[in-house]
């Protein structure tokens, strides 16, 4: 088997420690566990003494019934026998894919989108076809190229909603198109949602499943992001719709769970208590409305300056700007996001970092504090003015 590297992950561990500011990251922060205590109100010396008591062997294959039942509140319908909890929601892409994908099975996917959605398919030989997003439609996937890339040999459509490095966030409708073309098909529907509890602007986030109860769906989430624990790496999958039409996926899907044996026993119970705690960072990071304040801010700071223009994210926390390439003489956006660490000591993902051959975007994050993202935009302007010399 043969993997591409991780681009967006080797290039942060390749370049974070240099940055001064970090508008690239990957989360939105983490907490301590005296933090989590206090959010969540646990009382810190009873649950340190159960935890200390606990024997640290092999745990419940399925995952502890409280625990699933704590993941069960996060949703509206889920039951805690459709949970399978997972080693992050990393480990839930492998698990489905290792289970669901055989060489020669066609996948389609998305990008720019979290790599494992296409990456990993495409190690187990299967025929990946991908679907690039464009910033003219907001970053959704166009329904049409979905319609002419399924075909009988089509075993699973990817989507990443929220997504990965957009922000985008995908309307009902645009899901309803899916749903019927994966019907048309029957598709196993696979949809990534670690970024469905950071969601703006009074909008909804929908999920596929949801509307495909007739269809096999497997969706997946965490706490990485929504609760800042990504440390923890505690993951889970959801298997929802036509189970009864799907029996021999979901026993491959149980087979690998008795394999790996089980997920991280001391992790279920502190995520456990984060479950009961808090629904997501928004009450911890946001107060006065923090997350909307600054996505406005990089918004209109990535318009203001002439040769940029970005989408205004609905979701997630990043933002995707497309720059004009001829405008500032950049053929290769590596080449440009080094130079302008090395020079400015800011940090910036390229779109290459996706495996994405399309050298005019790259991901900010726009929750450090603001005013590390003013010194970075200003950064930004200065840098630019020069850069079309060289």
């Amino acid at each position: 088997m043969k993997i591409r590297p991780f681009a967006v992950e080797e290039w942060m561990n390749a370049w974070e420690t240099g940055a001064k500011y970090n508008i690239a990251e990957t989360c939105v922060d983490s907490i301590s566990l005296n933090e989590l205590f206090e959010l969540t109100g646990e009382n810190k010396e009873k649950f340190l003494e159960d935890f200390c008591e606990k024997r640290l062997t092999y745990g419940d294959i399925e995952g502890y019934p409280e625990f699933k039942k704590g993941i069960c509140k996060l949703y509206k319908t889920i039951k805690p026998e459709e949970i399978i909890p997972t080693h992050g929601a990393t480990g839930a892409n492998h698990h489905v894919f290792y289970s669901l994908i055989s060489p020669g099975d066609r996948v389609i996917s998305i990008r720019p989108t979290y790599q494992q959605l296409y990456s990993i398919p495409e190690s187990y030989g299967a025929d990946v076809q991908i679907i690039d997003l464009k910033k003219e439609t907001g970053y959704l996937p166009d329904i049409e190229e979905i319609r002419r890339l399924a075909t009988p040999e089509t075993r699973m459509i990817c989507i990443n909603n929220p997504n990965n490095p957009t922000g985008a966030l995908y309307p009902k409708e645009v899901l309803e198109q899916i749903v019927e073309i994966a019907r048309e098909h029957q598709l196993i529907i696979f949809s990534d949602e670690i970024y469905d509890r950071l969601v703006m602007d009074g909008e909804e986030h929908v999920s596929i499943a949801s509307l495909a109860p007739d269809l096999f769906c497997v969706t997946f989430s965490g706490l990485s992001k929504s609760h800042m624990i990504a440390g923890f790496r505690i993951g889970w999958m959801i298997l929802s719709g036509a189970k009864n039409k799907a029996k021999g996926y979901i026993e491959g899907i149980n087979m690998l769970s008795s394999m790996r044996l089980c997920s991280n026993v001391p992790a279920q119970s502190i995520v456990q208590t984060a479950l009961g705690g808090y629904q997501s960072v928004n009450e911890y990071i946001q107060p006065g409305g923090r997350v909307y304040e600054q996505r406005d801010f990089i918004y209109k700071a990535l318009n203001d300056i002439p040769g940029i223009t970005a989408v205004k994210p609905k979701a997630a926390f990043y933002i995707f700007p497309k720059i004009d390439t001829e405008k500032f003489n950049i053929h290769n956006d590596e080449q440009f996001a080094l130079d302008f660490l090395h020079e400015k000591q800011v940090l910036l993902v390229p779109g290459k970092g996706f495996n994405w051959n399309c050298p005019d975007h790259f991901r900010v994050v726009y929750l450090p504090n603001v005013r590390q993202l003013e010194k970075a935009m200003d950064k930004l302007k200065d840098f630019l003015s020069t850069y079309k010399q060289r």
